[in-house]
């Protein structure tokens, strides 16, 4: 049998049981569904028209509901919810993983959410209301609480027996927590430190006191680095006493580098995406976000007519020097955005460090050098054979390097500049670069230009 990539086989899932549906063959669909994996069925309903996925849905059986219900994405989740039963609703909800919940009711109008919370069960309720005490975007809001911990005076025997009465009612158990009576970290180990230690041995003689751990106030950005640096499958979640609260698994971690990733790039662009997913927000609130900063460019580049008006003597002596306007800034925009790019993702992954800002620099510039002279070579030969004019082909190709230059050094140096007033690199984005490279790039052409030819 001719094997398949996963999108093929979730495409191919999805257009059958679209098909089955519309049929109403109903028992043909649910069967279809029974090989498939979790996220493959939520992958499959999101896909589907919005009529049909409440009606994929409940083909599943309760079980597999909750699960599939915490792969979709936010938006079809809200949708389901305006659909279902208030029983159904409250069956489901319950029984969601608490972090999974917390992040739901994040996306969900505050009218909802109050109706939601009342329909929990009381521990569920506490447990939620206590993720959502927590700031947005930190560990405490991002961790589960159902994590596993135990006494470190327990014996390997005992705490064998202790796992398997509540490996079901855990998220993971592949990481045992060890406290003492008043709930403080004390130590961690493994599934397999405990396997092969000997029944008679207690936690406290095998556990590893040193123990990597982030509180509840710490950002999720860096609790990401923080799992990504070592490895980890889990990572545990403290209060400011030390008292053990939570633990954030590796799959929020996934979910966390995309949103950061999705947000950086999204700023790159000079788009404001709001958090929200762009292609499922409304079209004006679209059009609102971005014309912000299109405004904001548009007045900033109004400075390069300026430039250009306030030099117009010289374009009517030597009309050609006109037509390379736009190839210098476009060429220098380009300089400008790869070497901010190259620095903001460094920053972002700490590949690159703040103390570390002139060498960068430094090195960003003799690139820029690099760039021009080769760029600029090339250029005095083109504007040469297109003018015929050797002194404009010269003042072409010297303002080319001029500008790599300017370009090069601006691009790495900006993001330093933000990151060191406290705001997001990112937002030194390549629009923003190309801006003031623009401006600066034809001040220095003309007057480099005027200089050379003798006006």
């Amino acid at each position: 049998m001719q094997s398949r990539s996963r999108q093929e086989l979730q495409e191919l899932v999805r257009q059958q049981l679209q098909v089955l549906l519309e049929q109403k063959n109903f028992q043909g669909a649910k069967a279809l569904l029974v090989p498939v994996q979790i996220a493959d069925i939520a992958e499959s309903i999101e896909g589907l028209p919005e009529a049909t996925q409440a009606i994929a849905f409940r083909l599943l059986s309760k079980e597999e509901a909750i699960e599939v219900f915490e792969y979709l994405d936010p938006s079809v989740q809200q949708t389901l919810l305006e659909d279902f039963k208030r029983q159904d609703v409250q069956e489901i909800v319950d029984n969601m993983s608490p972090d999974d919940r917390a992040r739901l009711f994040d996306e969900l109008p505050a009218k909802v959410v109050r109706r939601l919370l009342q329909q929990l069960s009381p521990a569920e309720r506490d447990t939620t209301a206590l993720l959502l005490g927590y700031a947005p975007n930190t560990a405490g809001r991002i961790m589960t609480p159902e994590y596993l911990s135990l006494k470190e005076n327990m014996t390997i025997t005992q705490a064998l027996e202790q796992i398997r009465s509540l490996a079901n009612l855990r998220e993971t158990i592949y990481y045992i927590y060890v406290t003492d009576d008043a709930r403080h970290l004390t130590g961690i180990l493994s599934l397999r430190d405990l396997i092969l230690a000997q029944p008679e041995q207690t936690l406290g003689s095998i556990m590893t006191r040193d123990v990597v751990f982030v509180h509840t106030g710490t950002d999720q950005e860096e609790v990401a680095r923080t799992i990504q640096h070592y490895d980890f499958v889990a990572i545990p979640v403290v209060d400011a006493e030390r008292r053990l609260v939570g633990i954030v698994t590796v799959d929020d971690v996934l979910d966390i580098l995309e949103q950061e990733t999705t947000e950086d790039i999204y700023t790159l662009g000079a788009v404001e995406s709001g958090g929200d997913n762009y292609f499922q927000t409304n079209l004006f609130t679209v059009a609102r976000r971005r014309v912000v900063w299109l405004l904001i460019l548009l007045i900033t580049n109004s400075a390069t007519a300026a430039v250009i008006t306030n030099q117009e003597y010289i374009l009517e002596k030597v009309v050609a020097l006109t037509a390379f306007i736009p190839l210098l800034i476009g060429t220098g925009g380009n300089v400008g955005a790869q070497s901010s790019t190259v620095v903001i993702r460094g920053l972002n992954t700490e590949d690159v460090r703040p103390h570390e800002a002139l060498e960068i620099i430094k090195r960003e510039g003799i690139a820029g050098i690099l760039l021009g002279a080769m760029l600029g070579a090339v250029v005095i030969l083109w504007a040469f054979f297109l003018q015929g004019n050797f002194l404009v082909a010269v003042a072409v190709g010297l303002s080319l390097v001029s500008i790599c230059v300017l370009a090069s050094v601006s691009g790495s140096a900006l993001p330093f500049v933000f990151r060191a007033m406290g705001l997001d690199p990112a937002l030194m984005s390549a629009p923003f670069i190309t801006t003031a490279v623009d401006v600066l790039g034809v001040l220095i052409y003309l007057n480099l230009a005027r200089w050379i030819l003798g006006l």
